[in-house]
């Protein structure tokens, strides 16, 4: 990350100037020759806990040139980790270093900054701070210096004296000492790091330097190689409440008042306006909505909730205001404890439990048993070290990481971020997949499926044109799914005069001197429309909306949440070409998704309606205490503990902040077919480690055969160590060594 030195002056007076260049960034103040004072930016904090704040910014709404500026700014911040600008949502989230600032200070250095973005101007290069680096041990190059004098002093014949070559040597094999010293203290055994300590140090003894030089180069490798496939195990506290708004408007005593989230009580009668998140859960007072429950339930239609019916945190109020009587508060909410649920899953091991730990773990103590008896046998400390040089650590320690690191980077380049080695171990085990539906395998928006004339007088697109008209400029998904629809088909969208809408049933309009109805069946029976035509018509899983006008039934239209283009294609090789077990959760109703498990193929006893998030994971869990090793595919803040339960989850580059934080694999192109890949690259990632273990196993244990029973020189032992080292190191690169073209993975289609 770019880093930024600042020189502020005391807000809001004073030019600023962002001099960029060579990846770095400076912010200076133009000593007073100020064109006048910065326009005052507004703005409010919506959340905040140490080391992380949340703005809201109305103008990132309406001056995309400052949204941009803005993120520049921050995201060059020497003291800003991290940037979230959400210009549609007016948020700005920024984590900074709170080790290196106190929260106070760094709040009055983003007030700056914030007022500063509005006059700032990009201009030429510019030498300011340097960027910080995290210290890192220098162990490639002490092996590499040590390495250099080893042939130096050794075949080339010049003058070093040995003290000279030792000292790097010891000095490297301090990160070995440690770790064989904790694998005695703490797991009390003896671990590989014990073996290479050994081996290094009998070779470093006997003056055969190039021999330990090239074995802890080898190790550090290794090392850096699991690291970078290592996931981190601090998991970031998800406040799910901290999108809802600072402020809320609660009615005490009569009066309207707007008070902090965090003063609401359990009693407190909430107001919620169009267009606002429900910050609690609790009961309608009075009044009616149209509530967007898809973040929590998954349900994709709107929902009409009255007095008495219950509502929930993180829901969005599409149209109408309720009053609400408050039961639950903070993470005491049905979205809170989606979060608990999420928090409370079990936390893998940070390192990839793979083949090299297992069976390497294993050879030590034979190993040293085996030198041991060389020694004993033949009083030759040469032999005995090129036995325990001879210990196929190194090998697969280096090839089973660098295979990992080859699969993972291949998959980034097919656009499948998958984020540790131990997602992509199980990936290639994994023996059932549930998806949940909306959004997922379906486009989670509605569209319209048909368009029918039930009047022989009035054409389809009549139909169509009078519903566009009426519904035209309404926030209802389906209102904006027929006028979607409708411009599709070209049709023209007449002008509308009078017209009334009813929450929750439909509007009626004057268009075209016609008096048109659109909506249920009972808002037109109630309008005294005629509904006889509808008599003997088919019904359809869709669902479906009327069209009348001149107290006429005119026609119908369909309309469903519609599968994703790629769905039946990829649960169907899922099942039949990778042998997977399919489930289908969902929170929409039980006919719903019965419907869309038929179009997939999905069993009926496989498939789970009506499900909230504490639901998703116990079937997860139930699956998974079954002995299957499960991938849970979501995207949404209901699926959270779903995806934190898997063996392996899944979300999209597209789905909800908490959905990809919690998801083992994303999937960045936003296509399931992303699915099948990452399987395949998984599994093709496991054959290449058996077949390494082959290639370091088959040749060390024919040179070990050699050394116990004829003798081998050490260096000779670790020319047979480090070569087959290298052979599956390269045989481990081949996902990216490959064309770059896809080819292949057979089992990927």
């Amino acid at each position: 990350m770019a880093k930024v030195a600042l020189e502020l002056p005391s807000p809001p007076k004073s030019q600023f100037t962002v001099l960029e260049g060579n990846g770095k960034v400076s912010l200076i103040d133009t000593n007073g020759h100020s064109q006048g004072e910065l326009p005052k930016v507004t703005y409010s904090v919506v959340h905040t806990t140490p080391g992380r704040v949340r703005f809201r910014l109305p103008r990132l709404r309406c001056d995309a040139d400052y949204a941009k500026r803005l993120e520049v700014l921050l995201t060059a911040d020497a003291l800003v980790k991290n940037v979230r600008v959400k210009p549609a949502a007016m948020s700005v989230a920024v984590t900074y270093k709170s080790n290196k600032v106190s929260d106070a200070k760094m709040r009055s250095h983003l007030h700056d900054l914030i007022q500063a973005a509005s006059e700032v101007v990009v201009l030429k290069n510019s030498k300011s701070s340097e960027t910080e680096k995290e210290p890192s041990w220098p162990g490639l190059q002490l092996s590499a210096v040590a390495t250099t004098l080893a042939v130096l002093g050794g075949p080339l014949g010049l003058p070093i004296p040995p003290l000279i070559v030792v000292l790097p040597i010891a000095i490297a094999t301090l990160p070995v000492i440690q770790r064989a010293w904790e694998g005695i203290r703490v797991e009390r055994k003896l671990n590989i790091d014990f073996l290479d300590l050994m081996a290094i140090a009998i070779t470093t003894f006997q003056g055969q330097f190039l021999t330990p030089s090239l074995m802890l180069g080898l190790i550090e490798v290794g090392e850096n190689i699991r690291d970078r496939t290592a996931r981190s195990s601090a998991q970031q506290t998800l406040d799910l409440l901290s999108s809802l708004g600072q402020f809320v408007w609660v009615e005490r005593n009569g009066d309207k008042q707007q008070i902090p989230i965090q003063d609401v009580q359990r009693g407190d009668t909430v107001i919620v306006y169009p267009g606002e998140q429900v910050p609690i859960d609790g009961s309608i007072l009075r009044g009616k909505a149209l509530l967007d429950e898809q973040k929590l339930t998954g349900e994709s239609m709107p929902v009409l909730k009255k007095k008495g019916q219950p509502v929930f945190a993180s829901t969005l109020v599409r149209e109408g205001r309720i009053y609400i009587l408050t039961e639950r508060v903070g993470n005491d909410t049905r979205a809170g404890q989606s979060i608990k649920l999420m928090q409370e899953a079990p936390v893998h091991d940070t390192r990839m439990e793979n083949y090299a730990t297992k069976f390497a773990q294993k050879a030590v103590v034979p190993t040293l048993l085996l030198g041991g008896a060389v020694f004993a046998a033949t009083r030759n400390p040469s032999r005995a070290a090129s036995v325990l040089t001879l210990d196929f650590a190194t090998g697969i320690r280096v090839s089973v990481p660098t295979t990992v690191l080859a699969a993972l980077t291949y998959a980034a380049r097919r656009g499948i971020l998958i984020r540790s080695g131990r997602a992509l171990e199980q990936l290639a085990e994994v023996d059932t997949i549930v998806f949940d539906k909306t959004g997922t395998l379906t486009k989670g928006e509605v569209d319209v499926v048909s368009v029918e004339s039930l009047n022989p007088a009035t054409s389809r697109l009549r139909v169509l044109e009078l519903a566009a008209a009426a519904e035209q400029r309404l926030t209802h998904p389906v209102a904006e799914a027929i006028v979607r629809y409708a411009q599709a088909e070209q049709v023209e969208i007449l002008p509308r005069s009078k017209w009334d809408y009813q929450l929750g049933l439909g509007v009626q309009a004057l268009i075209d001197g016609e008096t048109v109805f659109v909506g249920s069946d009972r808002f037109l029976r109630t309008s005294g429309i005629d509904m006889e035509a509808l008599n003997g018509h088919q019904k359809s899983p869709n669902s479906a909306i009327y069209v009348a006008s001149n107290g006429q039934l005119q026609g119908i239209i369909k309309y469903s949440d519609l599968l994703r283009p790629e769905s039946r294609e990829v649960i169907t090789a899922l099942s039949t070409v990778e042998g997977v077990e399919i489930h289908m959760l969902t929170g929409d109703n039980q006919r719903t998704a019965t419907a869309v498990a038929a179009q997939l193929g999905i069993l009926p006893t496989h498939t789970h309606a009506e499900a909230f998030p504490e639901q998703k994971a116990t079937v997860v869990r139930q699956l998974h205490e079954q002995g299957k090793t499960v991938a849970f595919v979501g995207d949404g803040i209901n699926d959270s503990p779903a995806l934190a339960y898997a063996d392996v989850s899944v979300s999209f580059a597209n789905g909800s902040e908490i959905a990809r934080e919690t998801a083992d694999l994303v999937l960045m192109q936003n296509d399931l077919h992303g699915l099948l890949e990452a399987i395949a690259i998984a599994r093709q990632a496991k054959q290449l480690i058996r077949q390494n273990t082959g290639l370091v196993a088959v040749p060390n244990l024919a040179a070990l055969a050699i050394a116990v029973l004829f003798g081998l020189n050490p260096l000779a032992a670790t020319v047979v160590n480090n070569g087959s080292t290298v052979v599956a190191g390269v045989n481990g690169l081949r996902p990216i060594l490959k064309n770059r073209q896809h080819k292949a993975l057979p089992s990927a289609r």
